[in-house]
């Protein structure tokens, strides 16, 4: 008796869920209508309007702001503001301070030689006369950026395995996005070419993977290689193990390209379409980095493990398996390749790039700010609540499909679950920013920080509402989800890539990058995907209505045109991009060289002094 009452108790809640979801019917029925009303009035899609809000004020923002410090430094301040900061500092003057004041005043008669800033030493003014160095004479219109300090004590031999990692990356870089950009030319003009290998089946995969497995992984495991160590005030474990890595894995990307060129792939899976013998050297190259940075952090001397090391071996790990499950053959026939699909898809994008990544944001967006982290507390919360949400939202790619019901469910409750990790995270590096606003102008790395996490909060949020049935039913399958990735793996991975190599990229070799390519391909990034994946929601949107409307399919292709042009010419601004940034990492990494530290006496009442007129 007891247990028909729970039967029935459990017939009555799951039709409690039917009657409660936005669409309803079962798995295998067709899919329902959708919401009656206008598009506009359903939260999901304006969420998803104030989330693209967000990305817009945000590039303002760090315009104005470059804009703000370029007029700071052309105008000097009139005779009468400098007055009366002088004399209102001068009343709160100890006798000693006035006295180092009078000190700096008499200097002033030193005529300068001519020679004092000349060759590569440290510029160095010890008698007061010069108020400003502009390194930049022929450019007058950028703003001077804070130089930094090279590592006086850092290993060559891992300045080298990271310099190697990094160029690797943006060579793949430049050439995946290549491959991509010649893709989206297809859409505009499909028969540009008539070679098999060239063709848009063959030629999208290699884009995919090649950006995925040789650009944002290299660049990762490049940049851990030295976040590791230094976190953990150790030598790397094993300098032999970081270059087997290296080698594998791109000897992976290149035979997994060749393979996909010449007809040689995995079947339909989504980012493994490389056979499982490739697969495998790059599976083996993550063991490896893995093994290395345990090995490094079991030997640490320090007490506290920094967060950083959390999200780097756990997104190590997280990688090894998903490589893994993702190749198991008895998984690879029916429903079960369905599951595994997505979720190969969502845990290779949340648990290994996404996690990756925010290790080296904690570690260098407080090295670029010069102050802590604002929480620890608050990055461990969203490691964890990743590691609880993230693993199970990979269904939400099938709703309505033949994939039971409650599974699809399940899969975006996680989903919308995912808000409690993206907020910690967004929170923290926020507030860690909180005060800094003047340094993301003087900065070369910032401005892409601050925009990784923009977009990590925006494409994050974005994800969620895209999991909903409504969204779904409209945005599925249609050009949205492919803004939507280059939202995620761009305008996150990218650009969080992209700040920490330029904090770290200077600080190797002591040599700074140009300070306007590094604007150049801030800006030409930054509008090359707010065009892409502008135009590609706007045209998903509409192509997602059509087919609800019933319309003939070739009307949506039509329809498409103008976007696809519009998604090319995006594509082609973060080629561009690219090309430049590849120029600006040679230029730092093989043509620099760290200069030795000068240490030169400072007269006693220098410190004084550069504090009180600094305050002037």
């Amino acid at each position: 008796m007891e247990r028909k009452r729970l039967y029935w108790l459990g017939q009555l809640l799951g039709l409690a869920v039917l009657l409660g979801s936005p669409v309803r019917g079962l798995a295998q029925a067709p899919a329902a209508a959708p919401v009656e009303g206008p598009m506009l009035t359903q939260p999901a899609v304006l969420g998803m309007l104030a989330l693209l809000l967000v990305i817009v004020v945000g590039g303002v923002l760090v315009l104005v702001s470059r804009v703000a410090a370029l007029v700071r430094g052309s105008q000097a301040p009139s005779h009468e503001v400098v007055g009366g900061r002088f004399d209102e500092t001068v009343t709160n003057l100890t006798p000693a301070q006035l006295a180092a004041i009078v000190a700096r005043q008499q200097a002033q008669e030193f005529h300068l030689s001519g020679t004092e800033l000349g060759g590569a030493a440290p510029v160095r003014d010890a008698h007061g006369v010069v108020q400003h160095v502009d390194l930049e004479v022929h450019a007058p219109w950028f703003h001077e950026k804070r130089r930094v300090a090279p590592f006086a004590d850092l290993d060559p031999r891992l300045t080298q395995l990271v310099a190697a990692y990094l160029l690797c990356a943006a060579f793949w870089l430049v050439l995946g996005t290549a491959v991509g950009w010649y893709v989206g030319v297809k859409f505009v003009r499909p028969d540009v070419d008539h070679l098999a290998a060239l063709s848009f089946g063959r030629l999208r995969p290699v884009h995919t993977n090649m950006v995925f497995w040789g650009w944002s992984s290299l660049a990762m495991l490049g940049l851990g290689h030295f976040v590791v160590p230094r976190t953990n005030n150790v030598p790397l474990y094993s300098l032999r193990w970081g270059w087997w890595a290296l080698g594998l894995i791109n000897a992976s990307v290149l035979l997994g390209s060749l393979c996909l060129m010449n007809g040689l792939n995995n079947g339909g899976g989504e980012y493994r379409e490389y056979i499982w013998p490739v697969m495998l050297l790059f599976a083996v190259g993550v063991g490896l980095s893995f093994g290395n940075f345990y090995q490094t952090v079991a030997r640490r001397t320090t007490e506290e493990f920094y967060i950083s090391n959390w999200y780097i071996l756990g997104a190590t790990v997280w990688g090894i398996v998903l490589t893994v499950i993702g190749y198991l053959p008895w998984y690879q026939n029916g429903m079960g390749e369905t599951i595994i699909q997505g979720y190969y898809m969502h845990m290779g994008v949340g648990m290994w790039f996404m996690t990756f990544t925010l290790g080296l944001m904690y570690y260098f967006l407080p090295m670029s700010l010069n102050k802590p982290i604002y929480s620890y507390s608050l990055g461990v919360l969203a490691f964890w609540t990743q590691l609880l949400f993230y693993t199970m939202i990979g269904t939400h790619h099938f709703i309505f499909s033949p994939l039971p019901w409650w599974l699809q469910t399940v899969a975006i409750v996680f989903s919308v679950g995912m808000v409690i990790p993206v907020l910690a995270g967004t929170i923290n590096f926020l507030m860690t920013f909180r005060g800094g606003r003047k340094r993301v102008g003087d900065s070369y790395s910032l401005p892409f920080l601050l925009m990784g996490v923009l977009f990590y909060f925006t494409g994050s949020f974005q994800g969620s509402l895209q999991a909903l049935r409504y969204t779904n039913l409209v945005w599925h399958f249609t050009d949205f989800n492919v803004a939507h990735s280059h939202i995620t793996m761009y305008g996150i991975i990218a650009f969080m890539l992209w700040g920490c190599i330029y904090t770290l990229a200077p600080r190797l070799r002591g040599r700074e990058p140009r300070q306007g390519l590094v604007g150049v391909h801030f800006w030409c990034a930054l509008l090359g995907l707010l065009a892409y994946a502008g135009a590609l929601m706007v045209g998903g949107t509409l192509k997602g209505q059509s087919w609800l409307a019933g319309e003939p399919f070739i009307q949506s292709v039509v329809l498409m045109a103008p976007y696809w042009l519009w998604r090319a010419i995006g594509g082609t601004l973060m080629l561009l991009a690219h090309v430049v940034f590849f120029y600006n990492l040679v230029d730092m990494l093989l043509l620099g060289q760290a200069p030795a530290p000068v240490a030169e006496p400072t007269p006693a009442f220098a410190p004084q002094a550069d504090e009180i007129l600094e305050s002037v």
